[in-house]
């Protein structure tokens, strides 16, 4: 089974929307392989739009020429991926990053392009044509690039495209897609991520699926589970203190559904350098104890953890928030985390490690203002434990009934609690 444990990586679109190029890929593989790799980030994902060869921001050119091969699959727009040249794709690219010791994923949108359908071009290995697979009444609100296919009548010829496009992402060498226009779409998507599923698994090459945008349907999610190994439970994530906030709200809602091959995605890091493309040194709005806080959740309800920075311009904070390794050890190695109480002005959460007897109790504070957090350990059968450490500090706190802790406004804690030796 792969994505045995939630998926860690980059992804381009928060520094470089649709604009990335090669050149900035390989920059973000090479510092992952220097500093992140070793504790425990190897996927490098290439958003959107890297078919389109004029893209430049976050925003979308509607009805551009975008490059793709004669059975209507997209490829890498050269100007911008120049390795994919004499129809390479993303082979050179990926091998690059494998090279590294990494993994390489790209984004699609779910569907053919519009393109496709309108040339009626073949489909590959198939007695069926783009346009009679084609759906012209299932568009992407947000970006009118593509099609999404006929799920009725048509399930063959779009099964087959769906193959088509996963055996060459198996011949890239691809081993993470991201869907997108899709989780969220329930119920005329239904159908779609069942094909797309079947299609990866019928691939000669395992390949993580991930599917976006959320919020994808709670009421969905044995569905999800079978079909995706990772789902956005939220729109877009951005560096807001009441986006994050928010995310409590969800975080509490789909924990209980992650496990061994399916994760919900509370979506990327907003962290260090942001929106690239706009202006050099545009830097995350959050603050340092906000980036805690969030840290801290995705790691308790064991999302993914998606990196949303321009790598090479991490600063020192930056690089300790993402190789922290007994906080990033919590989103691995715990099980049926939850959260335990919420007030007006604190949030805690539980989750036992599956190797040993201890306990790992996060605690967030949600007023404006810094406050001492206090924790009752009888209150939770928890007054056995008596040995217990702060994993952002570093710092071993002495155990009575309860555990507080200093914490700044909108920050976090957590602590590993170790019960004695029998």
């Amino acid at each position: 089974m792969i994505a045995q444990t939630p998926p860690m990586g980059w992804n381009s679109w928060d520094c470089y929307g649709a604009a990335v190029t090669e050149k900035d890929v390989k920059a973000n593989a090479d510092y992952m392989a220097k500093h992140l790799k070793q504790y425990g980030w190897e996927y490098i994902v290439v958003d959107i739009e890297w078919y389109q060869p004029t893209a430049a921001s976050h925003a979308y050119e509607p009805f551009s020429d975008l490059c793709m091969d004669e059975y209507g699959r997209l490829l890498p727009a050269v100007n911008r991926f120049p390795s994919a040249t004499d129809n390479a794709g993303f082979k050179p690219l990926a091998d690059y990053v494998h090279s590294l010791g990494l993994k390489f994923g790209i984004h699609i949108m779910r569907g053919m392009p519009r393109m496709a359908a309108h040339k009626n071009l073949p489909i590959k290995n198939s007695t069926y044509t783009a346009r009679q697979v084609a759906n012209p009444n299932s568009i992407c609100e947000w970006n009118p690039d593509m099609y999404g296919l006929k799920c009725d009548d048509q399930t063959e010829g779009s099964l087959d495209y769906y193959k088509s496009l996963f055996d060459l992402y198996a011949t890239w060498g691809v081993d993470f897609v991201k869907v997108d226009d899709i989780a969220r779409e329930y119920p005329h998507c239904r159908r779609e991520i069942e094909l797309i599923s079947q299609a990866v698994r019928e691939c000669s090459r395992d390949i993580v699926l991930s599917l976006s945008p959320g919020p994808a349907p709670l009421h969905e999610a044995e569905h999800l589970k079978k079909y995706a190994n990772m789902w956005r439970i939220t729109d877009d994530f951005w560096d807001d203190w009441n986006l994050l906030l928010s995310m409590f709200d969800r975080a509490e809602e789909w924990c209980t559904h992650s496990g061994p091959g399916h994760w919900p995605d509370a979506d990327m890091l907003p962290v260090g350098a942001l929106r690239v493309v706009y202006e050099e040194n545009t830097w995350t709005k959050f603050t340092k104890a906000e980036q805690i806080t969030m840290m801290t959740l995705w790691c308790m309800m064991r999302s993914p953890l998606m990196i949303g920075a321009d790598l090479p311009r991490n600063d020192a904070f930056t690089l300790s928030l993402l190789t922290n390794a007994k906080v990033l050890a919590i989103a691995k190695d715990t099980f049926c985390a939850h959260q335990l109480y919420r007030t007006q002005n604190e949030i805690a959460w539980i989750a036992p490690d599956k190797k040993d007897s201890s306990v790992y109790i996060a605690l967030f504070n949600i007023t404006d203002k810094s406050q001492t957090l206090t924790f009752d350990l009888s209150a939770y059968d928890l007054a056995e434990y008596t040995g217990a450490k702060e994993l952002w500090s570093d710092t071993s706190i002495s155990v009575a009934d309860s555990l507080s802790f200093e914490v700044d406004a909108h920050g976090a804690c957590v602590f590993k609690l170790t019960a004695p030796k029998a």
